[in-house]
């Protein structure tokens, strides 16, 4: 009975956990329902474009404004990205189709003319919102099963030649027909959206007369139902023409619920590559945890035993390999302050990835979020400035540092500091462009309060924490005197092994790689997170155990300098990283210009900067955790 009881408990509790998964939105992102009729306020966001990589505000070229144009509340993660988010003068009702709505009409002086050929030049393509959903071109693939893809945003316009003629003309997109999907609740008639699409066309128009709030098109009008269908008489862009933007409005109901509604967006059709990217990750682990499980488990374990059954003085003197220097194995390295500085911020590093992708799969940072992601590494970053000041005081203390405030303001600033520069210098770039990727003053000062007014207490205040901890105590004691390192093989050469080191961990993510920076330099979406935190997994794995077993080959060749060399094995990973980047920019981009090409290689930069210092990070505490094991297993007379 008891069993029943408690089984019927358990029911009820997972019905009710399953219940509030359906009744659950994250903030600012909850459904809005719209009953017929209702006014829908299109926005419209920042022109971008992969050519370029420059972001500009919808209305820095000579578009049709409403009345009075209002920026809309924007987060930090989203100015940091460029999003310019405005009204616009695209006003639809609700489940009421509108047909040719006349938005306004412009004529072309020589430098409007010379800004719209500029954007049609660089392929810069319009962004828009409904109701948080961004505005998309569908687009049908030759293959009918396969799923129509979704572009986001409209081309500005086009360049194209007449027939008959080799002039190329610059043509532009001046009449949308935008589709608003909706998926209607049977029993309150309210609707919400659960798709906004666009299909662009060029358009000539003509009309009758002159030009008055009450001119009827001959080309597009809804008495006559003369609608758009094609782009056979496209609107030229030149000096003196005019141009009138239309647009048409269709609503279509769909069997898509508002919770399913990003899932056509977010849609990879690339799942089998994901797939083998996992298993080739998986199979460098598997090879290096034998290598691993041989090395602990044969190797060693025939070690310890020998040298635990020496017992003479005559064999003591006769030993070999690792344990011939445990004198010196714990002997602080060359420029410890700066090793302690370094294994701090990357412990603050990998403190900030691992939340955040623990939020990210639980979808709290889903696109729908727009700017969250950002926003939360930010604030992550520098809350997690408290386990860095603990983590660098602790191995400063063991190294027989005393002055813990030194160590702490290096922490701090050191990492901040350098990417700061190179963002700073990148901004200037930017502004220049007089883009909207600039960073705006307030930003700026708010990024710099969070800095010295949140992070770089956290980290005095975890330096403090981790200092009045008792020193970590070496296995073994140290000699007085430093042994001479004998010569090494050349296969054991530091560049060499350090090189070598950072091969598999970079092999272990390159694929995961080539989707993120196609998400960012491409304007796509990312949102495989479930993958992504698998290959973190991995590259954790693969960076311990390759810098365990590198640093055990050093070991038995009687080379103590370890403590360097294990974060600069796995660190090194970060090179290749910058040389796939390089890679990726001849191959799969096509920016031409000089200031766009400065702004992907400086980002780059500092990604790469990152991931030396949390792949660092990785291999050092592997390494450091694996001397201390081995050498507390043997007896040391």
């Amino acid at each position: 009975m008891d069993s029943r009881r408690r089984f019927s408990t358990i029911a009820a509790i997972l019905l009710l956990l399953i219940h509030g998964s359906h009744c659950f939105y994250l903030p600012g992102v909850a459904p809005e329902d719209f009953q017929k009729g209702d006014e829908l306020k299109v926005k419209v966001n920042k022109l971008t474009s992969t050519k370029t990589q420059l972001p500009y505000s919808y209305y820095s070229i000579p578009y049709c404004q409403p009345k009075k144009i209002l920026d809309s509340a924007e987060n930090l993660g989203e100015v940091l990205r460029g999003d310019r988010i405005e009204n616009s003068p695209y006003v639809f009702k609700m489940r009421e189709p509108q047909m040719c709505s006349t938005v306004c009409r412009i004529k072309l002086d020589a430098k409007t003319l010379k800004a719209f050929k500029e954007k049609i030049d660089d392929e810069y393509r319009v962004n828009m919102i409904l109701d948080n959903l961004p505005l998309v071109v569908p687009i049908k693939r030759l293959d009918q099963e396969a799923p129509t893809v979704y572009q986001l945003g409209y081309h500005v316009g086009l360049k194209g030649q007449y027939s008959g003629s080799k002039d190329e003309k610059y043509f532009i997109h001046n009449h949308l027909s935008f589709t608003v999907k909706y998926h209607k609740d049977l029993q309150t008639d309210a609707a919400r959206i659960v798709g906004f699409e666009v299909k662009p066309f060029s358009v000539k128009h003509e009309y009758e007369g002159t030009w008055n709030d009450k001119t009827r098109l001959t080309t597009c009008d809804p008495h006559s139902k003369h609608t758009v269908i094609n782009s056979n008489s496209p609107q030229e862009v030149a000096e003196n023409k005019e141009i009138i933007f239309t647009y048409d409005v269709e609503f279509q109901e769909s069997d898509v619920k508002w919770a399913s509604r990003w899932d056509a967006y977010l849609l990879m059709s690339d799942d089998q590559i994901h797939w083998f990217s996992i298993v080739n990750s998986l199979m460098i682990v598997l090879f290096l945890s034998g290598m691993v499980a041989m090395i602990m488990l044969r190797t060693l374990y025939r070690d310890i035993s020998k040298y635990n059954e020496l017992e003479t003085q005559e064999e003591a003197q006769e030993e070999t390999g690792w344990k011939l220097v445990h004198g010196d194995v714990f002997r602080a390295p060359s420029n410890s302050d700066l090793l302690c500085v370094y294994v701090g911020t990357g412990v603050q590093f990998f403190g900030m990835l691992l939340v955040t992708m623990m939020f990210a799969i639980l979808g709290f940072l889903s696109p729908s979020n727009r700017g969250g992601l950002m926003t939360a590494m930010l604030l992550l970053w520098v809350f997690m400035g408290l386990f860095a000041g603990y983590a660098s005081a602790r191995l400063y203390k063991m190294f027989k540092g005393a002055e813990w405030k030194k160590i702490a303001f290096r922490t701090a600033v050191m990492f901040p500091g350098i990417v700061s520069a190179i963002f700073f210098v990148l901004n200037g770039l930017i502004w220049g462009q007089k883009s909207s990727g600039a960073v705006p003053f307030g930003t700026m000062f708010a990024l710099i309060v969070l800095w010295f007014g949140i992070s770089v207490p956290l980290v005095y205040v975890g330096s403090y924490v981790g200092f009045k901890k008792p020193a970590i105590e070496d296995p073994v004691k140290t000699n007085k005197i430093p042994r001479q390192i004998p010569e090494q093989a050349w296969y054991m050469n530091p560049i060499f092994s350090i090189l070598i080191g950072g091969i598999l961990p970079f092999g272990a993510v390159f694929i995961e790689l080539f989707f993120i920076l196609t998400s960012i330099w491409l304007n796509q979406f990312y949102y495989i997170f479930g993958f992504l935190f698998l290959v973190f997994i991995i590259l954790i794995v693969t960076c311990a155990e390759i810098t365990i077993v590198l640093c055990y080959f050093q070991l038995c060749s009687e080379d103590y300098l370890w403590w360097w060399r294990s974060y600069l094995t796995s660190g090194s990973s970060a090179f290749y990283l910058f040389l796939y980047a390089t890679f990726y920019f001849f191959t799969k981009l096509e920016i031409t210009k000089l200031v766009s090409g400065a702004l992907y290689f400086g980002y780059m930069l500092i990604a790469s900067y990152a991931f030396f210092v949390l792949t660092g990070t990785i291999g050092f505490y592997a390494c450091f955790w694996f001397t201390r094991l081995i050498y507390s297993s043997v007896k040391i007379d």
